[in-house]
Formats: structure tokens, sequence, C-alpha cells
């Protein structure tokens, strides 16, 4: 077997049909588009549309949220990070970071960042810089003398905590506003009127 001599199998490779190129080849003139109509043109998008019936995707009922902001974390649990360290996946490392973790194969680095969650247990004191831990993690590693850096927050991050706390004295107080300006009770519209009385009739 020399290098020129390699091929892929029979029929992994199969070549595209050519339209429009004579009628011998069996796909010319209307280039198997048929004959007129809207999607015999070019430029036409068609997808989705139900001849005028309420497409499917108009018809199904849309529930919940998708927030398009949101991120998503990687997730490492306290056993997989003790089974690298008993392997010496991380060396000599004093901070396991996002990219030591990757390069021990605990994360694949596709996304927002690394959570630490407290599932196995945990014995050599390791100073993580990730993005987020569960209560759990937290304490465990505290447990051993390890320590858990999170990120500072970006000037975004601020900017939203601080809209959030707005929006929360403003609920709360619009709440207390209301509960004073709740009605009297009857029962105690009855009392001050007979009250109010008594004076008049010792008069």
């Amino acid at each position: 077997m020399r290098l020129n001599q390699i091929r892929d199998n029979e029929g992994a490779r199969k070549r595209r049909i050519r339209v429009g190129r004579g009628e011998g080849s069996g796909k010319g003139k209307t280039a198997g588009r048929g004959v007129k109509g809207q999607k015999s043109r070019s430029g036409v998008s068609v997808l989705g549309f139900e001849g005028g019936q309420m497409p499917i995707f108009r018809r199904t009922p849309k529930r919940g949220f998708n927030n398009n902001f949101a991120k998503h974390f990687e997730i490492v649990n306290l056993g997989k990070l003790q089974d690298a360290v008993d392997a010496g996946k991380f060396g000599n490392l004093k901070i396991i970071d996002y990219k030591a973790l990757a390069s021990a194969g605990l994360t694949r680095g596709n996304k927002d960042g690394v959570r630490v969650l407290g599932n196995g247990d945990v014995k050599t004191a390791l100073t993580l810089e990730v993005n987020g831990a569960s209560k759990s993690a937290l304490e465990a590693i505290e447990r051993v003398g390890g320590k858990v850096v999170l990120p500072q927050p970006t000037k975004t991050e601020l900017l939203s905590q601080e809209k959030s706390e707005k929006r929360r004295l403003k609920r709360q107080n619009i709440k207390s506003n209301e509960e004073k300006k709740q009605p009297i009770s009857s029962s105690d519209n009855g009392d001050s009127a007979e009250v109010d009385k008594k004076p008049n009739q010792n008069e």
C-alpha cells in the first residue's frame, strides 16, 4: 500500500447532481424544479409556509422564557478533582484555574466558566479559581485548608445588581404604602361613632 494508492471505500463519496446541463443528463431545462410556479423561481423562501393555513410554529403553544444572556457553566465535582490530584494531572500548580482543569481533561472549555459542586470527597488543600461553587463544595474545600477564589464582578454585572436592588426597594415601598392605605374596618367605625356620641349624651 502506497500513499498514491489510498482510496475511499466504494460509495463513500457521491458526486452531486449537476442540474441544468442539457436534456441528456435527465436534469436539464427546468433542472428538477418543475414547470412554472413560485418554487421554480429564484430568490424564493417558503419555509414554514403551509398554503395559507396557520403554520405549525404558530399553532404550537409557547411557554416559559429563554434568557439569551444566561451563562452556562461546566460542572466539576469534588470527587473528580481529587481523582485528578491523585493521578498527578495538576503537577505542582498552586492555583487551579479554568485552563488547568481543561488540560487535566475535567472540562472541555466550550462554556462560560466552571462551577464546582460538592459530590464526592476532597482530601487535598486546593486553591481553585473558578466562576462559582456550591455551599457544600465551599465548606468541604475550606475544611481541608483549601480556598475558592471567585472572579470580581464586571461593570455590567454590578449595574445589573444595582438595578435589581432598586427594583426590590421600589416593590417594598409600594407594598408598605398599600398596607398604610388599607381601609378602616366596619367594627372600628362603629366603635369610633359610639365614642363620639358619649360626650354629647353627657352634655
